[in-house]
Protein backbone atom coordinates (compact mmCIF):
# COMPACT_ATOMS: atom_id res chain seq x y z
CA UNK A 1 0.00 0.00 0.00
CA UNK A 2 0.75 3.70 -0.68
CA UNK A 3 0.40 6.90 1.12
CA UNK A 4 0.59 10.07 -1.07
CA UNK A 5 -0.59 13.51 1.30
CA UNK A 6 -1.27 16.18 -2.13
CA UNK A 7 -2.49 18.81 0.88
CA UNK A 8 -3.54 18.66 4.61
CA UNK A 9 -5.17 21.73 5.96
CA UNK A 10 -8.21 24.28 6.32
CA UNK A 11 -7.32 25.32 2.51
CA UNK A 12 -7.70 21.68 1.17
CA UNK A 13 -6.94 18.15 1.80
CA UNK A 14 -6.74 15.34 -0.28
CA UNK A 15 -4.78 12.58 -0.18
CA UNK A 16 -3.93 9.14 -2.71
CA UNK A 17 -3.83 5.65 -1.70
CA UNK A 18 -2.82 3.13 -3.66
CA UNK A 19 -2.75 -0.50 -3.38
CA UNK A 20 -1.64 -3.19 -6.28
CA UNK A 21 -5.09 -3.15 -7.92
CA UNK A 22 -6.27 0.67 -7.81
CA UNK A 23 -5.62 3.95 -6.53
CA UNK A 24 -8.53 6.25 -4.38
CA UNK A 25 -8.56 10.22 -3.62
CA UNK A 26 -9.29 10.37 0.05
CA UNK A 27 -11.06 13.81 0.31
CA UNK A 28 -11.15 16.21 -2.75
CA UNK A 29 -10.49 19.62 -1.21
CA UNK A 30 -8.49 21.23 -4.03
CA UNK A 31 -9.56 22.51 -7.42
CA UNK A 32 -9.31 19.92 -9.77
CA UNK A 33 -6.18 22.00 -11.86
CA UNK A 34 -4.66 21.85 -7.95
CA UNK A 35 -5.27 18.22 -7.61
CA UNK A 36 -3.67 17.49 -11.00
CA UNK A 37 -1.18 19.39 -10.27
CA UNK A 38 0.01 17.92 -7.36
CA UNK A 39 -0.20 14.14 -8.31
CA UNK A 40 2.02 15.22 -11.45
CA UNK A 41 4.99 16.42 -8.52
CA UNK A 42 4.03 13.49 -6.25
CA UNK A 43 4.49 10.98 -9.19
CA UNK A 44 0.63 9.69 -9.05
CA UNK A 45 -1.14 8.70 -12.65
CA UNK A 46 -4.75 10.27 -12.63
CA UNK A 47 -5.29 7.13 -15.11
CA UNK A 48 -4.91 4.84 -11.78
CA UNK A 49 -7.33 6.60 -9.94
CA UNK A 50 -10.29 4.25 -9.83
CA UNK A 51 -12.22 6.33 -6.61
CA UNK A 52 -12.82 9.13 -4.46
CA UNK A 53 -14.27 9.14 -1.38
CA UNK A 54 -15.16 11.97 0.81
CA UNK A 55 -15.29 12.32 4.85
CA UNK A 56 -17.84 15.08 5.18
CA UNK A 57 -19.22 17.95 3.22
CA UNK A 58 -16.95 20.96 4.56
CA UNK A 59 -15.00 22.94 1.44
CA UNK A 60 -11.79 21.98 2.58
CA UNK A 61 -12.82 18.58 1.92
CA UNK A 62 -15.10 18.85 -1.28
CA UNK A 63 -14.76 22.13 -3.17
CA UNK A 64 -13.17 19.89 -6.19
CA UNK A 65 -15.14 16.88 -5.63
CA UNK A 66 -17.76 17.61 -8.92
CA UNK A 67 -14.88 18.51 -11.36
CA UNK A 68 -12.50 16.06 -10.36
CA UNK A 69 -15.47 13.06 -10.49
CA UNK A 70 -16.34 14.60 -14.43
CA UNK A 71 -12.48 14.69 -15.06
CA UNK A 72 -11.48 11.35 -13.96
CA UNK A 73 -14.85 9.40 -14.75
CA UNK A 74 -14.87 8.26 -11.38
CA UNK A 75 -17.82 7.63 -8.90
CA UNK A 76 -18.01 9.28 -5.55
CA UNK A 77 -18.30 7.43 -2.59
CA UNK A 78 -20.03 9.68 0.40
CA UNK A 79 -22.98 9.04 2.54
CA UNK A 80 -26.28 10.13 1.40
CA UNK A 81 -26.46 13.10 4.73
CA UNK A 82 -23.42 14.60 3.66
CA UNK A 83 -23.90 14.49 0.08
CA UNK A 84 -27.38 16.57 1.02
CA UNK A 85 -25.18 18.24 2.95
CA UNK A 86 -23.13 19.19 0.10
CA UNK A 87 -25.34 20.28 -2.26
CA UNK A 88 -27.32 22.68 0.42
CA UNK A 89 -24.41 24.81 -0.27
CA UNK A 90 -23.40 24.01 -3.86
CA UNK A 91 -25.48 25.27 -7.17
CA UNK A 92 -25.23 24.75 -10.80
CA UNK A 93 -24.90 26.77 -13.55
CA UNK A 94 -28.48 27.59 -12.98
CA UNK A 95 -28.87 28.10 -9.36
CA UNK A 96 -30.43 24.50 -8.87
CA UNK A 97 -28.50 22.18 -5.69
CA UNK A 98 -25.77 20.46 -7.74
CA UNK A 99 -25.70 17.05 -8.43
CA UNK A 100 -23.04 14.24 -8.55
CA UNK A 101 -23.84 12.05 -11.21
CA UNK A 102 -21.46 8.81 -10.24
CA UNK A 103 -22.11 8.32 -6.93
CA UNK A 104 -22.25 5.56 -4.19
CA UNK A 105 -23.91 5.99 -0.62
CA UNK A 106 -22.10 4.51 1.85
CA UNK A 107 -23.19 4.19 5.88
CA UNK A 108 -20.67 4.70 8.84
CA UNK A 109 -20.01 1.55 10.02
CA UNK A 110 -20.27 -0.99 6.67
CA UNK A 111 -17.64 -1.17 5.08
CA UNK A 112 -17.02 -1.72 1.21
CA UNK A 113 -14.39 -2.16 -1.37
CA UNK A 114 -12.79 -0.30 -4.53
CA UNK A 115 -11.05 -3.08 -6.97
CA UNK A 116 -8.70 -4.42 -4.05
CA UNK A 117 -9.14 -1.91 -1.12
CA UNK A 118 -11.65 -2.82 1.51
CA UNK A 119 -12.69 0.67 3.53
CA UNK A 120 -14.41 0.53 6.78
CA UNK A 121 -15.83 4.27 7.41
CA UNK A 122 -16.74 4.99 10.59
CA UNK A 123 -18.60 7.96 13.02
CA UNK A 124 -16.04 10.73 14.10
CA UNK A 125 -17.14 13.89 16.62
CA UNK A 126 -17.26 17.12 14.06
CA UNK A 127 -19.67 19.86 13.21
CA UNK A 128 -20.77 18.35 10.12
CA UNK A 129 -23.62 16.24 8.89
CA UNK A 130 -22.38 12.61 8.79
CA UNK A 131 -18.58 13.15 9.28
CA UNK A 132 -16.88 9.66 8.82
CA UNK A 133 -13.05 8.15 9.32
CA UNK A 134 -11.43 5.62 7.59
CA UNK A 135 -9.60 2.35 7.29
CA UNK A 136 -7.97 0.95 4.23
CA UNK A 137 -6.64 -2.77 4.08
CA UNK A 138 -5.44 -4.17 0.42
CA UNK A 139 -2.58 -7.24 0.49
CA UNK A 140 -2.67 -7.58 4.15
CA UNK A 141 -1.62 -3.80 5.20
CA UNK A 142 -4.23 -1.55 6.66
CA UNK A 143 -3.82 2.06 7.36
CA UNK A 144 -6.36 4.97 8.81
CA UNK A 145 -7.32 8.38 8.13
CA UNK A 146 -8.73 10.48 11.06
CA UNK A 147 -9.10 14.32 11.38
CA UNK A 148 -11.35 16.71 11.73
CA UNK A 149 -12.86 15.61 14.90
CA UNK A 150 -12.95 16.68 18.33
CA UNK A 151 -12.27 14.60 20.46
CA UNK A 152 -11.15 10.55 20.26
CA UNK A 153 -14.04 8.54 21.32
CA UNK A 154 -13.65 4.34 21.86
CA UNK A 155 -15.37 3.75 18.51
CA UNK A 156 -12.54 6.02 16.98
CA UNK A 157 -9.79 4.40 19.11
CA UNK A 158 -10.79 0.68 18.18
CA UNK A 159 -10.96 1.09 14.61
CA UNK A 160 -7.21 2.55 14.54
CA UNK A 161 -5.68 -1.13 16.13
CA UNK A 162 -3.66 -2.74 14.16
CA UNK A 163 -2.61 0.27 11.76
CA UNK A 164 0.71 -0.27 9.41
CA UNK A 165 0.37 3.43 8.83
CA UNK A 166 -1.58 5.99 10.65
CA UNK A 167 -2.17 10.07 9.44
CA UNK A 168 -4.14 11.38 12.21
CA UNK A 169 -5.22 15.34 13.16
CA UNK A 170 -2.67 17.43 14.95
CA UNK A 171 -4.73 20.80 14.50
CA UNK A 172 -3.60 23.31 17.07
CA UNK A 173 -1.75 23.65 20.23
CA UNK A 174 -4.26 25.11 22.53
CA UNK A 175 -2.25 28.10 24.26
CA UNK A 176 -1.74 29.46 20.33
CA UNK A 177 -5.78 29.17 20.41
CA UNK A 178 -6.61 30.30 23.42
CA UNK A 179 -3.92 33.73 22.83
CA UNK A 180 -4.43 33.96 19.21
CA UNK A 181 -6.48 36.29 16.85
CA UNK A 182 -9.74 34.00 16.12
CA UNK A 183 -13.03 35.31 16.85
CA UNK A 184 -13.84 33.70 20.93
CA UNK A 185 -16.93 31.66 18.88
CA UNK A 186 -14.83 30.03 16.17
CA UNK A 187 -11.83 29.48 19.21
CA UNK A 188 -14.98 27.77 21.24
CA UNK A 189 -15.84 25.71 18.25
CA UNK A 190 -12.32 24.56 17.58
CA UNK A 191 -12.09 23.22 20.70
CA UNK A 192 -15.38 22.04 21.13
CA UNK A 193 -15.68 17.81 21.44
CA UNK A 194 -17.29 18.47 17.76
CA UNK A 195 -14.15 20.68 16.62
CA UNK A 196 -10.71 19.61 15.91
CA UNK A 197 -8.39 17.71 17.78
CA UNK A 198 -4.95 19.29 19.63
CA UNK A 199 -1.59 18.51 19.85
CA UNK A 200 -2.60 16.96 23.25
CA UNK A 201 -5.26 15.11 22.95
CA UNK A 202 -3.61 13.50 20.43
CA UNK A 203 -0.06 13.22 22.81
CA UNK A 204 -2.61 11.76 25.29
CA UNK A 205 -3.71 9.10 22.93
CA UNK A 206 -0.61 8.22 21.46
CA UNK A 207 0.95 7.99 25.19
CA UNK A 208 -1.60 5.97 26.56
CA UNK A 209 -4.27 4.01 24.85
CA UNK A 210 -2.84 3.41 20.96
CA UNK A 211 -1.14 0.23 20.27
CA UNK A 212 1.89 1.75 18.60
CA UNK A 213 1.30 -0.64 15.94
CA UNK A 214 2.03 1.75 12.65
CA UNK A 215 5.42 1.93 10.74
CA UNK A 216 4.35 5.50 10.09
CA UNK A 217 2.73 8.21 11.69
CA UNK A 218 1.71 11.53 9.41
CA UNK A 219 0.00 14.69 11.85
CA UNK A 220 -2.48 15.99 9.73
CA UNK A 221 -4.54 19.35 9.18
CA UNK A 222 -2.34 21.49 11.25
CA UNK A 223 -3.49 24.75 12.10
CA UNK A 224 -1.65 27.44 10.41
CA UNK A 225 -2.68 30.10 12.86
CA UNK A 226 -2.77 28.30 15.97
CA UNK A 227 -0.10 25.36 15.90
CA UNK A 228 3.60 25.51 14.50
CA UNK A 229 5.28 22.22 12.91
CA UNK A 230 7.87 21.70 15.21
CA UNK A 231 5.61 21.93 17.74
CA UNK A 232 3.61 19.37 16.86
CA UNK A 233 6.07 17.10 15.82
CA UNK A 234 7.76 17.37 19.28
CA UNK A 235 4.45 17.07 21.02
CA UNK A 236 4.10 13.71 19.77
CA UNK A 237 7.50 12.69 19.44
CA UNK A 238 7.99 12.92 23.07
CA UNK A 239 4.61 11.17 23.86
CA UNK A 240 5.81 8.29 21.22
CA UNK A 241 8.90 8.15 23.04
CA UNK A 242 7.07 7.36 26.50
CA UNK A 243 6.11 3.91 25.11
CA UNK A 244 9.24 2.61 23.53
CA UNK A 245 10.33 0.18 22.46
CA UNK A 246 6.57 -0.06 20.79
CA UNK A 247 7.62 3.25 18.12
CA UNK A 248 11.29 2.96 18.40
CA UNK A 249 11.11 1.98 14.70
CA UNK A 250 8.26 3.92 13.89
CA UNK A 251 8.80 7.29 11.14
CA UNK A 252 6.83 10.26 12.38
CA UNK A 253 5.96 12.72 8.91
CA UNK A 254 3.96 15.87 9.23
CA UNK A 255 1.19 16.67 5.99
CA UNK A 256 1.47 20.32 4.79
CA UNK A 257 -0.82 22.59 3.11
CA UNK A 258 1.14 24.06 0.21
CA UNK A 259 2.73 20.79 -1.32
CA UNK A 260 2.47 17.04 -1.40
CA UNK A 261 4.79 14.95 0.84
CA UNK A 262 6.76 12.27 -1.26
CA UNK A 263 4.89 8.92 -1.26
CA UNK A 264 5.36 6.57 2.10
CA UNK A 265 5.38 2.72 1.24
CA UNK A 266 3.78 0.57 4.29
CA UNK A 267 3.61 -3.31 4.08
Amino acid sequence: MRLTVLASGSRGNCTVLSSPGASILVDAGLSCRETLKRMKIAGEDPRQIQAIVISHEHADHVAGVQVLSRKLKVPVYITEKTYQGWRLVTRDPEGRPAEIERREFFQAGRSFCVADISITPFTIPHDAADPCGFTFEAAGVKAGIVTDLGYLPRNVKDRLRRCDGLMIESNHDVEMLRTGSYPWAVKQRVMSRVGHLSNAALAEFLQSEYDGSAALVILAHLSEQNNHPEIARETARKAMGMRLPLFRSGELALATQDRPLPSFHLG
